[in-house]
């Protein structure tokens, strides 16, 4: 947990000579300003120096919807801590050190819309650009290359305003303010100096007209440094430069240093693999992924959409409302006492797990993972069904009750079917243990909830609230394009009609999958016989019953063993399924290169397709087809 980190990184700073250890980048980039007076906190002078250097960084607005209120700032690392606030009971410049990761904005109206903006889920304000193209002067059909730009996202950040700036006309921000609708000469936004008319995108948008019409009139800025996603391709600011009108005029624009909002995201284990860090997403290389059956900690793959929030422990609240529901509040102790705990081993996968794969066929849209956007954990917590009865929940289905939503404190939510959630057979928890320990902050401390059998984003981390409903959730995650599989002729989400995308259900459980983890791709094979090794699974709980390999491109076939997880009941197989295989190398192929694959079967005999093209979707989405490699026989 944050608070915990830090208050080791204070531990180890006492005794560090050094101003670049590890403690002082925790603490240099955690806190605001330490007061002069703290005597009592032993901390090196180098990291004194660092905090009580800039006091006027202390923050006159209200945290963002992510960063809980100075209250939630009483951990071990504050209390022990003085406070400077008299007797008033206000807090201290060390208590609001989440707030260090916000830009002062002295503009309540704009602060309200980014408010507004998390809360209504921007965090698909142009989430998934990278497929979308439109402009005013090219045809919908027009494409992109993400990358073609070849910038990092930090050297996005720091490029001009995209588009053409000779011969504009130059405006106020206040000339800017009046363009908030069609009506008004078009709805208009700024980034950086420039100007720019987005009228004709607003229906367009991703994540719906309303998302994007908050930042009208306004600047865009503050958005993307929350969202920055923005800058992981080219495509964005490629996107803004067709809708450039104008610039700011001089003196209008001062370019400011904003704060990360993600400064003090947890810090990440070297050997994940990133795909971008703001938000996280991260996966685990390929040659840990079989090391042990419970994926260690801190080598789960990442999967984040906005900055992890930061959560004290003795203030959290878990509420449960909704239809047919008491209204109850709970607080970690509350849930960890009146219920009992139940552990489960998990599967959870990104649905979008192995999307590269399908570059061979067409490129799809969104995080290009490879193998590694999945892990396994034994998680422990209390029965949703347990919490939901004791809220007074019964006869869900006389009663009406189709839907269980999980919503997060960073806003995002998502929701599963009542028949999963109310069932003991289901083992949905509300965890707040993982792999015997507190759950990491990366992956939902303290509560998240885990939904055996389901895709990674239904899994929902740091779960706030838990809605029991007719409907299922709102939002780009639950009805929206991005967890949605499409047909294959489907190639144009910008102006796909509104009743297909209603229509199309969103990714639940996963089909049946498996993959080669030994040897690696193109690997050169000196022995006789070839040991392969691997892993599958399948969502809803069915269980493994069978694995084909074949090192001969398909033309014979041999049945792996199948090892830890085999042991799970076929219908309740919440956890992959470990195999191995040798096979002995006939002569014809030595000397030669030749394509080794693999193929599962599940307990209700669904088996894996054997090409990609046969399931190819824009979004990407459950990749299942047969896994393939090279390999090299000397």
């Amino acid at each position: 947990m944050a608070g915990r980190r830090v208050a080791e990184a204070m531990r180890s700073c006492a005794a560090c000579p050094s101003s670049s250890s590890a403690a002082h980048r925790i603490l240099s980039s955690t806190f605001v300003s330490l007061p002069s007076s703290s005597a009592s906190v032993s901390l090196c002078p180098q990291t004194r120096s660092i905090m009580t250097s800039n006091p006027s960084r202390m923050l006159h607005a209200t945290p963002p919807p992510f960063i809980k209120g100075a209250k939630a700032f009483q951990t071990p690392l504050v209390s022990a801590l003085p406070s400077t606030s008299g007797s008033s009971g206000s807090p201290s410049a060390l208590q609001l050190r989440a707030m260090t990761t916000w830009r002062r904005v002295n503009d309540e109206e704009q602060w309200q819309g980014i408010k507004q903006a998390v809360a209504l889920g921007l965090a698909s304000l142009f989430v998934g650009a990278a497929w979308m193209v439109s402009s005013r002067e090219t045809s919908c059909e027009a494409k992109v290359d993400d990358d073609e730009d070849k910038f990092t996202p930090e050297e996005r950040k720091a490029l001009p305003a995209p588009g053409q700036v000779n011969n504009l006309k130059l405006y106020t921000k206040a000339e800017v303010a009046q363009h908030i609708s069609r009506e008004a000469g078009g709805i208009w936004v700024t980034y950086k100096d420039g100007v720019y008319d987005i009228t004709e995108f607003i229906e367009s948008h991703p994540g719906g007209a309303s998302k994007i019409l908050l930042a009208a009139g306004k600047a865009i800025d503050p958005y993307w440094n929350i969202f920055q996603q923005h800058f992981r391709t080219g495509f964005p600011l490629q996107l803004l430069e067709s809708m450039r009108v104008g610039s700011l005029a001089p003196g209008e624009y001062v370019e400011e240093k904003q704060a990360d909002p993600y400064a003090v995201d947890p810090i990440r284990d070297e050997r994940l693999i990133l795909h971008n860090s703001a938000p996280c997403n991260a996966e685990i290389p390929e040659h840990y992924i079989m090391e042990s059956y419970l994926t260690p900690n801190e080598l789960w793959f990442v999967r984040h959409h906005n900055p992890v929030p930061i959560i004290d422990p003795n203030n959290y609240t878990l509420t449960i409302k909704g239809k047919c529901c008491k209204d109850v509040t709970f607080s970690l102790q509350d849930l960890q006492e009146k219920f009992p705990k139940h552990e489960v081993d998990v599967t959870i996968q990104c649905s979008g797990n192995r999307r590269s794969h399908f570059d061979g066929v067409k490129k799809a849209q969104g995080i290009p993972w490879n193998m590694g956007g999945v892990s396994t954990a034994r998680f422990g917590g209390a029965r949703l069904k347990d919490v939901l009865e004791y809220c007074g929940v019964k006869d869900p289905e006389k009663n009406g009750i189709h839907h269980v939503q999980f919503i997060s404190q960073d806003e995002m939510l998502a929701s599963i079917p009542i028949e999963k959630a109310f069932s003991y057979s289901g083992d949905v928890l509300l965890a707040y243990e993982m792999n015997g320990e507190e759950i990491p902050t990366d992956h939902g401390y303290p509560v998240r909830a885990v939904v055996p059998g389901y895709v990674g984003v239904r899994n929902v981390k740091w779960v706030k609230e838990v809605f029991v409903s007719e409907q299922e959730a709102e939002g780009p995650w639950q009805r929206g394009v991005a967890y949605k599989g499409f047909a294959s002729n489907i190639t144009d989400l910008q102006h796909l009609p509104t009743h297909v995308i209603e229509r199309a259900a969103p990714v639940q459980e996963p089909p049946v999958t498996s993959l080669i983890v030994h040897p690696a791709n193109n690997a050169k094979v000196h022995s006789q016989t070839l040991e392969l090794k691997g892993w599958a699974y399948s969502g809803g709980g069915r269980g493994i019953v069978r694995v084909e390999v074949s090192i001969d491109g398909g033309k014979s076939w041999h049945t792996a063993e199948l090892k830890e997880g085999s042991e799970q009941k076929l219908t309740r197989a919440w956890a992959w399924t470990f195999w191995s295989a040798n096979v002995e190398v006939p002569k014809e192929l030595q000397g030669k290169s030749s394509e080794i694959m693999c193929r599962a079967t599940d307990a209700s005999y669904n088996s894996q397709p054997e090409h990609a093209s046969s399931i190819w979707n824009v979004r990407g989405l459950c990749n299942t087809a047969w896994h393939r490699k090279t390999v090299h026989f000397d």
